[in-house]
């Protein structure tokens, strides 16, 4: 598979050979929608919790009589019934909601994305991408002068500089090879990729 090799200008001026097995595979829709949905499962904190009848803070005086009122018989206001009562089946806090993905599965839907990518035309490479000083505008510059604006920068080494100065851009992200997740593949309309990333990611992933 022949990679686009971007020079500062974002003009493919050559290719780089890169894995067929990590870049040219076909691409599976249940595969990567099952990995993707894992990972943001797995992300999940679990922390949300609900109150029961027995929680909430009520009175446990009848509010009216059983008879003769014409209204229906109420026992407390904590009723699941009631506005303000307790949960039937409340959420509680420890609840797992995490998925199993098999480390096969995983790879090969990360390559199943990497390979779409390329296909259309969403991911790059280039020799390196660093900057001389934490600098947001020299990022911004940079990346405006190759004709990016949403893209997801992979290094195979992070680069303090760089990763100071695109912290404060909303649509520009910079991971390291091994932090690399197909959610964050998937979000941005482009991946760049660095020389040093793409050998990882064969050695990773292939």
């Amino acid at each position: 598979m022949e990679l686009k090799l971007l020079n500062a200008e974002g003009q493919a001026d050559s290719t780089l050979a890169a894995s067929d097995a990590l870049f040219a595979r076909e691409y599976n829709e249940a595969l990567v929608h099952q990995v993707v949905v894992a990972f943001q499962a797995n992300a999940r904190s679990g922390n949300r919790a609900q109150k029961d009848r027995e929680q909430v803070h009520h009175s446990t005086r009848k509010p009216w009589r059983q008879k003769g009122t014409g209204r229906a018989r109420s026992g407390m206001t904590s009723s699941p019934l009631w506005r303000g009562g307790g949960r039937i089946f409340p959420n509680s806090p420890d609840e797992n909601f995490s998925q199993k993905v098999n480390r096969k599965m995983f790879r090969a839907g990360i390559a199943a994305i990497l390979s779409q990518l390329a296909r259309e035309d969403r991911l790059a490479v280039v020799d390196s991408f660093s900057v001389e000083a934490p600098k947001t505008k020299m990022v911004a510059q940079k990346l405006k002068a190759m004709g990016l604006d949403s893209v997801l920068v992979i290094t195979g080494q992070l680069d303090e500089n760089l990763y100071l100065a695109t912290r404060n851009l909303p649509h520009v992200l910079v991971l390291e090879a091994h932090q690399a997740d197909p959610v964050s593949l998937v979000r941005y309309a482009k991946v760049l990729l660095t020389r040093d990333a793409v050998a990882k990611f064969e050695e990773m992933w292939a």
